[in-house]
């Protein structure tokens, strides 16, 4: 069935298990992956866009034609790109300069408004740390104010997980034939988390849940922030209080390190044909860990993120870089 605009068809991705990459590694077990890079915007955000604009239209938070504004690592900016673009109102995505260029040019040809935010001294390209996010922060504050704009806040807006909670958790377990006994996400907004994790126990309440960080920046874990800047983008940002994780259960935390991410996604690309991202490579990394261990011979759902299109001018893609 025809949607009446792209905001309609948002969801509903198609799912596939990673077989190959399970079996190659003599693994007992099963990985399905959600293929939330084939949403409109290239990424799973365009749930949460579509969450929070379409809950502050209801609830009169969001006035018709009112500016959006909302910090970004890109793919919550696409999406809401997308979305505002359609409902009418203008946005104000404001981004640091260590994400990935392709993000910002992505965002401008669908009709927004792009802020770059200079890095922190001394942080890399490519790796944008708590540091670098409070600089977006405060830029997006200021915009708000200036422009009486409404902030989508995706690090606290419920609508963020409520909209896993509707869509991505059910469309999970259908996908699986009802099987699944664990899923595993990295920490981002832990909007993809919270609202999953929640819906998947209504399901099956023995479904275990566990949370993926950066190594060096486990503070979820409680291991603190040794090393904040890694390559993984769109979370991993060591913020210890993720208001869309409070009284979420999780039943562990694991850690994955930049090449790790790396590796398993370009394996992810060349064994099983899906082109994600590195968050993407992070979350099979550590199903194929659990499989190794506590999850031994069961099946463990993952979300792909994002595109590697989104990655083409960072080393993700260069195989002569490790």
């Amino acid at each position: 069935m025809a949607g009446a605009s792209i905001v309609d068809v948002i969801g509903r991705t198609p799912a596939i298990w990673l077989d190959r990459m399970v079996e190659a590694r003599g693994l007992e077990g099963r990985i399905l992956a959600k293929l939330d890079y084939l949403n409109p915007g290239f990424s799973k955000k365009d749930r949460a866009a579509r969450g929070i604009i379409e809950a502050a239209r209801a609830d009169g938070s969001l006035t018709p034609g009112q500016v959006v504004v909302e910090l970004t690592s890109g793919n919550m900016g696409t999406g809401l790109a997308i979305v505002c673009g359609q409902l009418g109102h203008p946005f104000v995505a404001v981004m640091s300069r260590g994400n990935s260029p392709e993000r910002a040019r992505m965002m401008t040809a669908l009709g927004a408004e792009v802020v770059l935010v200079d890095q922190e001294p001394g942080s890399l390209p490519g790796q944008v740390s708590g540091a670098d996010l409070a600089r977006v922060e405060a830029e997006a504050q200021r915009i708000a104010r200036e422009r009486g704009a409404f902030r989508a806040d995706q690090f606290a807006h419920a609508g963020n997980a409520q909209a896993h909670f509707d869509t991505t958790g059910p469309e999970l377990w259908a996908d699986s034939d009802c099987s699944l006994t664990a899923f595993v996400d990295f920490a981002g907004s832990g909007g993809t988390y919270g609202g999953t994790i929640r819906a998947l126990r209504r399901r099956n309440p023995a479904l275990r849940g566990y949370v993926v960080e950066p190594a060096g920046a486990a503070v979820l874990a409680g291991q603190g922030a040794r090393q904040p800047g890694h390559p993984i983008q769109g979370g991993g940002y060591a913020m210890a209080d993720l208001a869309l994780l409070t009284d979420v259960p999780v039943d562990g935390y694991l850690t994955i390190s930049g090449s790790e991410a790396r590796d398993t996604a370009r394996a992810l690309a060349r064994e099983e044909g899906a082109f994600a991202g590195f968050s993407a490579g992070a979350n099979v990394a550590a199903a194929l860990n659990l499989l190794a261990g506590p999850e031994r011979g069961g099946r463990v759902a993952v979300i792909l993120c994002d595109s590697g299109l989104k990655y083409l001018s960072t080393d993700l893609w260069d195989q002569g870089t490790s």
